[in-house]
Parts: structure tokens; sequence; C-alpha cells
């Protein structure tokens, strides 16, 4: 008999098996847009260690603990040197610029 665990798993590969081209496709981009979250943000929000938190998320997917450290990582890092030098450290610039 087999576990809960396991009877979950072969109901996945089941579902997985009986879906067509155009689901499977979405399904493999939307898994790996979520295990690569922690990457994606780092771009979007231009981070100086981008290439570090790409290489740590590889493995880090495997880790909710980890995954979820290299999230925060990705959202609260430095700015990268370019958006640091246009808009100041602390983003008084921008600030100033909305005002005039």
């Amino acid at each position: 008999m087999l576990s809960n665990l396991e009877q979950k798993f072969s109901d996945f590969l089941e579902l997985f098996v009986q879906m067509n081209l155009v689901q499977t496709v979405g399904f493999v981009i939307f898994f790996f847009a979520i295990w690569f979250l922690p990457s994606l943000l780092a771009i979007f929000f231009n981070r100086n260690h981008l290439g570090k938190i790409f290489l740590a998320n590889v493995p880090a997917g495997l880790s909710w603990i980890a995954w979820v450290a290299l999230l925060v990582w990705a959202a609260t890092g430095k700015v990268s040197g370019k958006l640091a030098k246009k808009y100041g450290a602390d983003g008084s610039t921008v600030a100033i610029k909305a005002e005039s």
C-alpha cells in the first residue's frame, strides 16, 4: 500500500501525463518562474549581487528556507551602482525631481 505522499505523487504524475502540449508548456514556464522568482526580483530591482543570487537560486529551490532567504535578499539588497548614482543612495533625488 502506498503512503499518502506516494499516492499524491502518483496522482500528480497521472495528471501530468494527461495534459496537452499547451498545458505542459504553461506548467513548465510557471514552475521555473516560481523557482527563479528571487532571480527575477533581483533583475527587476537591479541588485548588485544578481550573479550570486542566480547561482544560489539553482540549489535553493530545493529548500524552502533557502529559497525564502534568497527572496528576501533579492528584494532588500543594495541597488547596483548605476542606479545608485542616478537616483542617489537614499532616493532623495527622485523626490526632488518629482516636486519640480
